[in-house]
């Protein structure tokens, strides 16, 4: 698959960038995709959630009345989950919801979401010499994707880039070897800086 590489103005350079089919145009696999994306979901989880159960309150233990003869329901103390301000059942408890997936599925996965994005990649070949949010609006505005959720990735991380993008709503940065099939279909577009397609293509 070849796309048209772009300046900063979105004018086409007149070169082509070769993408690997083996990454970009292969047959997708939605459930590689779908257990990849559960996987980043959960391990952003805190699963700090707490309630406290019967035994962690600090009311009194003392039964309330006794069992019959009252001619009402019969009940413990005043911690009863029964009861307004009483504990909860089986309430939530601190946990880990991480969990682990192969790292072949995970590859597959990504390649998977590069499939699907193929369409609406694009190739730019750029620099950014002083850290300026104008200039990178304007790079967004020329290849019109303003206001668009759009995934830039570059081949390693870059100071200036990522000072003059952090501000603009919608924009992300990630380096080649850190991108992930969350992010890949999270974003309208993606755009690959020409140096990245050396670690993208071997993915």
């Amino acid at each position: 698959m070849e796309l048209a590489i772009l300046n900063i103005k979105g004018e086409d350079t007149g070169r082509k960038a070769q993408l690997n089919d083996e990454v970009f145009a292969i047959e997708a696999n939605e459930h590689a995709i779908y257990l990849d994306v559960k996987q980043y979901l959960a391990n952003q989880r805190q699963g700090t959630h707490k309630s406290k159960e019967r035994s962690e309150l600090s009311g009194s233990t003392r039964k309330l009345h006794k069992q019959k003869g009252g001619g009402g329901s019969r009940i413990g103390d005043i911690n009863s989950p029964l009861l307004s301000g009483g504990a909860r059942v089986f309430g939530p408890r601190p946990r880990d919801y991480r969990f682990k997936l192969n790292k072949k599925l995970k590859a597959l996965a990504r390649r998977s979401a590069l499939t699907l994005k193929a369409a609406d990649n694009q190739v730019l070949d750029f620099t950014i010499d002083t850290p300026k949010t104008k200039d990178f609006l304007n790079i967004t505005k020329n290849l019109k994707l303003d206001g668009k959720k759009v995934l830039f990735v570059l081949k390693e991380g870059n100071k200036n880039v990522s000072l003059s993008a952090r501000n603009i709503q919608g924009v992300k940065i990630l380096t080649a070897a850190d991108v992930n099939t969350y992010a890949l279909l999270n974003n309208k577009a993606v755009v690959l800086a020409e140096s990245s397609l050396e670690v993208i293509n071997n993915l």
